[in-house]
């Protein structure tokens, strides 16, 4: 996992439900979806990382394996996630 903090505090990361008790705590916690991964017509899977920017990744043909390219992805650009989704 990565995380990220800006000079305002905000910190940005890829969430996952292993962390819901860290954020539950939190003063205030803002989660907004960064991509979406769906299967088309003929079954492959996509990662659509559009919301922040970011291409489309695919096809693949496991739905794990296009979550796990979107958490790359996403992971390897967290610096700059924080500009995009507020």
């Amino acid at each position: 996992m990565t995380l990220t903090v800006n000079p305002s505090g905000l910190i940005t990361y890829v969430h996952t439900d292993t962390l819901a008790p860290l954020v539950a705590d939190a003063a205030t916690v803002q989660i907004t979806r960064a991509s979406n991964v769906e299967p088309d017509p003929g079954g492959q899977w996509w990662a659509n990382l559009s919301p922040v920017g970011g291409p489309t990744l695919g096809p693949f043909d496991l739905r794990r394996d296009a979550l796990a390219a979107e958490v790359a992805w996403l992971n390897r650009r967290i610096d700059q996630l924080d500009r995009r989704i507020q």
